[in-house]
């Protein structure tokens, strides 16, 4: 990355994402990285190269998003993938069996279903805990516990987990953290500064931004991990092709503007839903009746876009609310510059078993709003107006 003053000075994250990983195309000058819509490379001779061979192991494209992905998380390394779970897959495949994970009990359904149908069967016991009160959590470490997997704001009730306390216990018990960066962006929340030794996003959602692509990262500046990630993204192939590579460039370089009216709008929204008195309840970590707010200011610096609501009534109300909302669409994912509803007992976690949803709060009156870019008061109008 480009910058007279790196040395002198931390740049702004504003600055980072227009610039990181971007150096103008040497042959033209051309400002935008090219489409290296190639799968091989020339070589001069058996085994040698200009440090690319075949694009599954390497291609420019994907290098310059690599390395602003990086930079988004103050990382040494990024590294990228086709999606937020192939991330998580990758992470799992660091695991031996015998090896105990403690995972946040609230999160990313998707997350869950890997970990309880695919990976359990191999032998790894993965253990969901809610991991809201750090010092209750230091009795659930055991000998073979080599993972805590953290969420934070989680997915889809919008707790928040204390990310310094949590990985401090992690590494006293020898144990890696992972943070899933993916509600707060990169703009909001920085986890390896707080001690986390990885960093997943699904970029499908706040990096991508435009509901127009599937992706995922890993950024860490453990060495040693990074080594181990790589090999795993070569050998098992899930990568993403070279335009989705470019897309994800183009749209870093506005997240930090896109992530500051997500933020702004949610702020407004929440405030007004939580004077409707048809909702019992509004999630949502920047206001002062969540719970863990004082928390959230601590290690956060935004609160982006997702708020959660409980709907008075039965699921009848809650099918007719959603059907009635114009500029809110209903649909699974987030993170989008357009506003999205979620009902995600249904959708996002029908896959958690009904037990585990009914322990930790997620029912039928339960939706999860992706708050987007449009005016605050249409948003607003909006909810209120399907309220009827």
């Amino acid at each position: 990355m480009k910058s007279a003053n790196a040395s002198e000075r931390r740049q702004g994250i504003e600055t980072v994402c227009v610039h990181a990983g971007v150096e103008p195309e040497p042959t033209t000058g051309a400002i935008m990285t090219p489409i290296f819509q190639t799968s091989t490379y020339v070589q001069s001779a058996p085994g040698e190269h200009k440090g690319y061979d075949y694009s599954r192991g390497g291609n420019p494209t994907r290098t310059a998003l690599e390395l602003a992905l990086a930079a988004l998380e103050r990382a040494k390394h990024g590294i990228s993938f086709a999606s937020g779970l192939a991330a998580v897959h990758a992470i799992a495949q660091l695991l031996n069996p015998g090896d105990h994970v403690l995972v946040c009990d609230d999160v990313y359904g998707g997350t869950g279903r890997l970990f309880r149908r695919l990976f359990a069967k191999y032998g790894i016991d993965f253990e969901f805990v809610d991991m809201r009160r750090p010092a209750d959590l230091k009795s659930q470490f055991r000998p073979a516990t080599k993972l805590v997997w953290i969420e934070t704001p989680t997915n889809p009730l919008l707790r928040i987990v204390d990310i310094r306390a949590v990985a401090d216990l992690a590494r006293a018990h020898g144990a890696l953290t992972v943070v899933d960066n993916t509600f707060a962006s990169p703009i909001f929340q920085q986890p390896l500064e707080l001690g986390a030794d990885i960093v997943l996003h699904s970029t499908t959602k706040y990096i991508g931004g435009h509901s127009d692509l599937v992706g995922g990262a890993l950024m860490t500046s453990d060495n040693e991990l990074a080594e181990q990630l790589r090999f795993i993204q070569f050998a098992g192939g899930a990568v993403n092709a070279p335009q989705e590579c470019f897309i994800l460039l183009r749209s870093i370089k506005t997240l930090a503007l896109r992530m500051q009216r997500h933020h702004e709008n949610a702020c407004l929204v929440s405030d007004a839903l939580s004077k409707q008195t048809a909702f019992s309840e509004v999630i949502f970590p920047g206001l002062e009746s969540h719970p863990q707010y004082a928390l959230a200011r601590a290690q956060m610096s935004g609160y982006a876009g997702m708020v959660s609501v409980r709907l008075k009534g039965n699921f009848d109300d809650v099918k007719r609310f959603v059907s009635r909302l114009q500029v809110f669409s209903l649909a699974e994912s987030l993170g989008g510059v357009e506003s999205l509803v979620n009902h995600p007992e249904t959708m996002t976690h029908a896959s958690v078993p009904p037990e585990h949803r009914k322990r930790i709060g997620i029912d039928s009156s339960l939706l999860r709003f992706s708050v987007g870019i449009e005016s605050a008061q249409d948003l607003i109008d909006d909810v209120v107006q399907a309220l009827g």
